[in-house]
Order: C-alpha cells, then structure tokens, then sequence
C-alpha cells in the first residue's frame, strides 16, 4: 500500500447473515500475509468481529464505545491478534453509543477523527459495519476511502441493497464526497449450480454493480474458524482461504498500483 494515509475500506451490508465479519477478519488476515499493516474496526455491538478474533467481549474494559464517545484514545483501546491483524474492538456497551452520539454534533464524524490518530501505524484499516443503516454505519462510511458489500449467493439476495447504495450516495453528497464504491463480494457461492450465477447477474445488472473475484465459496471452514477464534487463513489450506487470498491480491494491486479489479463479470 502507498501514501502517507491508510486505506480505508467499510464493509457494509444491512442485511445479516452475509459473512461481513469474516470477510473482514479474512481480508485483514489475507492482507497482512502481502506486508501490509492492517487494522480492523468493529462497529457491531454484538462483538462478533472481537470474538472470531480471539478475544472475548465480555471480558474487554475499554473498546470502540469508548472511543467514539471520546473517553479513551483510540491507541490505548486497541488490541494484537494471533492473525497479526489488530482490532479495535467492540463489545455490547456499543449499543448505548448510537443513542448518544445522535445528541452530539459531528456524529458521523467520530470514527474519523479516531482513526486520524494512528493514521502513521496501518497500510489498511477495514470497518465492519453493523447490520443497520443508522449512525454507527454512517460512520464507518464517513471514515471510509471505498465501500464493499458482501452478498450471500441466495434467493432475495438483493434485498436491501438498494436502500444501502442510497445512503451510500447520501453520504456521498453530505459526509464524505471522497468514497467509492468498490463493489459487492460475493459469499456463500456454490459453483456447481446455476443458482450462484443467476445471482451474481441479477444483482450486477439491477444495480450496476461490480461483483468482484473471485467468489467466496460456501465451507464449513468459517463457521470452525470463528469457534476456534482465528480467521480461517490460519487452518489448512481450504477454498474459502483462497478465494480470500486472490481478493486481498487484487484489493491491493488496486490500491497500491491502480491495476483494475479482477471482476466476476469478466469472467
């Protein structure tokens, strides 16, 4: 990664259950394996993103709630992971952040501020946003360089899509006139139906959206890897991790050298 700020990337989705939090442990991981120094932000009061990576939510003091709200530093809050990545972590006090940043001035803006100050220690910072469209994800895109949206290859795949790209475009027009779209990253793909590709053109035609490759295949490789609290890089060697491993490859050449991105659609 170059320049003397890092790239950041919000991975959003108001729709649950489209592997978000372990597209952005995967991507981290992934990312720090190519050099890159890499800090993920989870934004979710449920925790989910601290807990794949090793770290219980209910026994951390200090996370990103007290950050946002300014009672602590965000570099006196951050905490190291087994996977070499570093997490700014989330715990279910973040819950009661929403309602009181809404009261304050600049809102959208806390993250951003946070992330400012250990701008000079990370190539790569990705955010998990929540599973909603309310002032914690505003956040995350007011803070972001590019935008992704993780899709499950199912049925009714698309719902919600359409409100999130309109926010993404408020946001553009109020917040952050400076964030992209990167595109959707496909999850849960089984390459031995038609159902997956049917999908991915529906969507990439509905909304004129990049679907970027390759495609996540569906493993239990995730689900074993999220218990066990590591991402599933750490494991043997499985499809799931290197389907990661040639995304992170392409986000970075992107990033780094302004190459395309490779795309499902050119396939």
């Amino acid at each position: 990664m170059t320049g003397d700020t890092p790239f950041v990337l919000a991975v959003a989705n108001q729709k649950g259950g489209v592997a978000k939090t372990t597209t952005v442990a995967s991507l981290g991981a992934a990312l720090v394996e190519l050099g890159a120094r890499v800090l993920v932000v989870d934004l979710d009061p449920q925790g989910c993103l601290t807990f794949s990576l090793g770290h219980n939510p209910d026994r951390i003091e200090r996370s990103v709630h007290d950050v946002l709200l300014g009672d602590h530093a965000i570099g006196d809050v951050l905490l190291e992971t087994e996977d070499g990545v570093t997490v700014l972590p989330a715990t279910l006090d973040l819950a009661g952040a929403e309602a009181l940043l809404l009261m304050r001035a600049g809102r959208e803006y806390a993250l951003k501020r946070a992330l400012a100050d250990v701008a000079d220690r990370f190539d790569v910072v990705i955010i998990d946003c929540p599973p909603s469209l309310g002032v914690l994800t505003l956040n995350g895109l007011t803070a972001a360089d590019a935008v992704a949206i993780p899709l499950q290859c199912e049925t009714l795949a698309h719902r919600g899509v359409g409100q999130l790209l309109k926010t993404v475009r408020d946001v553009q027009a109020i917040t952050n006139p400076e964030l992209t779209m990167l595109g959707a990253i496909a999850t849960l793909y089984d390459a031995r139906t038609t159902h997956s590709r049917d999908i991915l053109s529906d969507v990439a035609d509905r909304y004129d959206l990049a679907v970027l490759s390759p495609p996540i295949p569906r493993t239990v490789r995730f689900a074993e890897a999220n218990a066990a609290g590591r991402t599933v890089l750490a494991g043997r060697k499985n499809k799931g991790a290197t389907a990661y491993r040639e995304l992170a490859q392409s986000i970075k050449a992107h990033v780094s050298d302004g190459a395309p991105l490779a795309t499902w659609a050119s396939e």
